[in-house]
């Protein structure tokens, strides 16, 4: 989440006129991550999230996304469900740019998770996973292996201004990944970006699973390999947490499953994660506006989890 698009008090009150969600008390632009224009409305009648989508989400994706939402909430799954206005109407446009109002769920973002915290987010993955079966929409995941060459390709010479040697690193693992990305394990429908701030809880509860934008159909057990990269290190990535991966995979298995196959390839999955956020941080910290309400995110940090990964086992990653 972030603040590009600055929309006028006044405009953010009108627009609720067509919604019952009463008059617009309060709204506070959220700077956290890199994707679309967010503020955190107080009304007369509750809390709202409203976004506004910026370039990197393209229009055409949100009915994709609306749907997902439903399909999944309709199954019990913790997820913040888009508001139709009066008129049965979810997307609109405000201050030139698509928006939606959106269900605030309760809860808070862990920065340091502990291992029962870990554990029951890898348990609502894994539910996820079972409550997206049967939905029948597709969306290719724009940041698979080929979106990570052309990304690589953007990048180009500006690695080198971020740590150097990056560029050869990169160029490495793109090569190691071509030829050994499990490719031939079960896809399905999957989250993509389970950060610990996409994860609402109280104390060790689930109480939301949030900001859907890279869901996308790939490969089932990559979701869990990208929350194995968000969840298992420090911040930083130079510190590993045997015991977080240990009960994320095991909240996970319980809810869900792993197969022999999926479980064999996980160590291919989690270093193209790890390359995945690497590669899209230092996009974004090139190309960043100065201006701009937002967060730059160290795109090293990444690559000490790859680093990591390249190294370990996949025993070892899944905590057996």
């Amino acid at each position: 989440m972030a603040v590009y698009t600055h929309v006028p008090a006044e405009d953010i009150d009108a627009f609720l006129t067509r919604y019952d969600a009463g008059r617009l008390v309060s709204a506070k632009g959220i700077a956290e991550g890199v994707e679309n224009s967010n503020y955190l409305l107080e009304t007369t009648s509750g809390r709202y999230i409203l976004t506004l989508y910026e370039k990197r989400v393209d229009e055409a994706d949100l009915p994709f996304f609306i749907a997902l939402l439903d399909h999944l909430a309709e199954r019990g799954c913790l997820v913040p469900r888009f508001i139709p206005d009066g008129t049965g109407t979810r997307l609109q446009q405000l201050s030139g740019r698509p928006a939606c109002l959106i269900e605030f769920l309760t809860g808070i973002s862990v920065t340091e998770p502990t291992p029962a915290q870990a554990r029951a987010t890898g348990a609502a993955l894994g539910q996820l996973h079972r409550a997206a079966e049967g939905f029948s929409g597709q969306r290719r995941n724009a940041l698979d292996l080929p979106g990570w060459h052309d990304l690589a390709a953007k990048c180009g010479d500006h690695f080198d201004e971020i740590a150097p040697g990056l560029g050869d690193r990169v160029a490495q693992e793109l090569a190691w990944l071509d030829a050994h990305w499990p490719a031939d394990l079960p896809y399905a429908v999957i989250h993509a970006d389970l950060f610990p701030d996409n994860v609402l809880m109280l104390g060790e509860k689930v109480t939301g699973l949030i900001d859907f934008y890279f869901s996308c159909t790939d490969v089932r057990a990559y979701d869990l390999a990208v929350t194995h990269s968000a969840w298992c290190f420090s911040n930083d990535g130079s510190q590993w947490h045997a015991d977080r991966a240990a009960a994320l995979v095991s909240g996970y298995f319980e809810a869900f499953g792993l197969s022999d196959a999926e479980r064999a390839g996980f160590q291919a999955l989690c270093r193209g994660a790890a390359l995945r956020f690497l590669l899209t941080r230092a996009y974004d910290w090139i190309n960043t506006p100065a201006d701009a309400l937002v967060t730059r995110k160290d795109p090293l940090a990444f690559l000490r989890r790859l680093d990591f990964y390249a190294g370990a086992s996949a025993a070892e990653l899944l905590g057996a």
